[in-house]
């Protein structure tokens, strides 16, 4: 089964088609091969009077009132078969569905430290480009913008059959790792802002696909659990960045964040391209379809892939996909509600990359590294928050559904709501903790019961949304990432002077902080309206329901 490491990934498809077929063969390419029974089309065997000696299909097609005409236009559709089960990826072993787990959240992690990694020099940024905190600022803004626009293509692009998701994610990190280089040479703001834009762009396949992946290979009843252990890399990601862009910045200069994002993209470039296999089950089957075909000689052989392709118009994959995200982001109140509150976390999560330097520069006297340190406290509050997390999942969630029980989307709000009220918990003690006669560690303490309260948020939200609307789950996740992601680019923008103008001589950040934490207890309305409403609404969307 480990040969499809490599046989599917993309540089073994490279060596597949560069060789004719001679490396990395399939079985269907066996010279001692023979197809299932249900694939061939023996036109010798069926009467010139529509009677069949045979049921040629297998039981898929019944031509004992058929035509000639009719058997010859009849779609035979490639499955998964008994010789090829095993590379059905939810058939995969649990350590190859963990490893390619792994690969795709260090993907995310290594793409989403670009974020904010040069947030650190800041200051040598205003320094070396002339321009103001603002200005310096927008290159931030920009990344986030860049991977809010880019899922709307990417995402699309990736379910289409003859594409999949290896080709995007080894495409675009290649590309993404290229832009390091005029982006760390760059000697002025306007090429600074565009390579940034242009380098979220790129980013965006890890975050907006990743889930996708994810739910590739791992069945319902454990999905949960896959994607909180997936999100943990999305969310540590952009609060690593910050750490290593510390580090650079004090021991070299903040161009060398850029040096280190080169360096660490071209990496996983060859090494994803060698071991990230394809997990999307259409692509394979689409492939599947076409060896057939060579085999069988048959030209009715088709995947499912192929067929939903060819029942869609250009004007109904155009609507799919620019839009429905839109419509039912603004339209849907359960969609709405849900993409305001998780845009505040988002927003909390940015704006925060301009209050640690005040709380722990300015007021604690940390060295740029120490302060690029003081972020673990998010990952650590991640970090436990996703162990209890995945385990109450495991054993509730999966084992429901294992045994068939009916689960509605309301099961995931109370995690919602403990998450709405650790959250603010933690902004307010960041803020009226942050004084030089408190020790720094309770800030940090007070960053992780953000960080854990806003994981539990998006993850018990993600799931409520992907209950809620099953089938138009890709456009509200497509529409949710570009909600979150335009807010979340413009707080930075104001973050400094949010906590500049509103801070006192002993709380730089405590009224700053209050600000956002008054609106996150607001925000718990809308879970709570959830638990007790959600069915009502739901039953009144457009889009809710199978």
């Amino acid at each position: 089964m480990y040969h499809m490491l490599l046989r599917d990934s993309f540089w073994g498809r490279t060596i597949y088609h560069l060789s004719k077929h001679k490396y990395f063969s399939f079985p269907e390419e066996k010279r001692d091969f023979i197809a299932p029974e249900k694939y061939y089309l023996n036109l010798d065997q069926v009467s010139i009077h529509g009677e069949p000696e045979k049921n040629i299909m297998d039981g898929l097609v019944d031509t004992s009132n058929s035509s000639l005409e009719e058997v010859k236009t009849t779609r035979v559709i490639a499955d998964w078969d008994e010789y090829d089960k095993a590379e059905n990826p939810q058939n995969w072993s649990t350590f190859l569905k963990c490893f390619v787990t792994f690969e795709v959240g260090i993907l995310t992690v290594a793409v989403y430290m670009g974020s904010a990694i040069f947030t650190p020099g800041i200051e040598e940024v205003m320094s070396d480009l002339s321009v103001s905190r603002t200005v310096a600022t927008l290159p931030l803004t920009l990344f986030v913008i860049g991977y809010a626009v880019g899922p709307m293509i990417f995402s699309p692009m990736s379910e289409h059959p003859a594409i999949g998701r290896t080709t995007i994610y080894v495409w675009t990190l290649f590309i993404f790792a290229i832009l390091q280089i005029p982006t760390a040479l760059t000697t002025n703001i306007a090429g600074f802002c565009i390579l940034r834009f242009l380098g979220g762009f790129f980013a965006s396949p890890a975050l907006a696909t990743g889930p996708a992946s994810v739910g590739d290979v791992i069945a319902i009843p454990h999905l949960p659990v896959g994607l909180g252990l997936w999100s943990v890399c999305a969310v540590c990601g952009p609060s690593l960045g910050p750490l290593f862009g510390a580090i650079f910045s004090q021991l070299v200069d903040w161009r060398w964040c850029f040096w280190f994002l080169l360096i660490t993209s071209g990496a996983l470039f060859i090494v994803l391209g060698f071991t990230l296999p394809e997990t999307y089950a259409p692509t394979l089957l689409y492939r599947k379809a076409k060896r057939l075909r060579a085999v069988t000689k048959n030209e009715l052989i088709i995947s499912k892939g192929e067929l939903d392709i060819q029942d869609r118009t250009p004007k109904e994959v155009l609507i799919e996909c620019l839009w429905r995200p839109i419509d039912i982001s603004f339209r849907d109140p359960v969609v709405l509600m849900i993409n305001l509150y998780i845009s505040m976390v988002y927003s909390i999560w940015y704006i925060w990359f301009e209050a640690f330097p005040i709380v722990f520069l300015e007021i604690y006297g940390f060295s740029l590294i120490g302060m690029g340190a003081s972020f673990a406290g998010i990952l650590i509050g991640v970090l436990i928050c996703s162990a209890c997390y995945c385990y109450t999942c495991h054993i509730t969630f999966a084992k429901r559904v294992i045994a068939n029980e009916t689960i509605h989307p309301e099961f995931f709000i109370p995690g919602a709501i403990i998450g709405g009220c650790i959250m603010p918990a933690g902004v307010f003690i960041l803020g009226w903790t942050a004084t030089k006669d408190i020790h720094w560690i309770v800030p940090i303490i007070g960053s992780g019961l953000f960080a854990a309260g806003g994981y539990l948020i998006f993850q018990t939200l993600f799931n409520y949304l992907a209950m809620s609307f099953p089938r138009y789950m890709a456009s509200a996740f497509a529409g949710n990432d570009l909600f979150r992601s335009f807010s979340a680019s413009v707080f930075p923008l104001f973050g400094h002077a949010l906590y500049t103008n509103l801070g006192s001589e002993k709380f730089p950040v405590g009224w700053g902080s209050s600000v956002l934490g008054f609106i996150t207890v607001a925000m718990i309305a809308i879970p709570v309206t959830f638990m007790r409403y959600g069915p009502r609404l739901r039953a009144h969307s457009r889009y809710a329901g199978p």
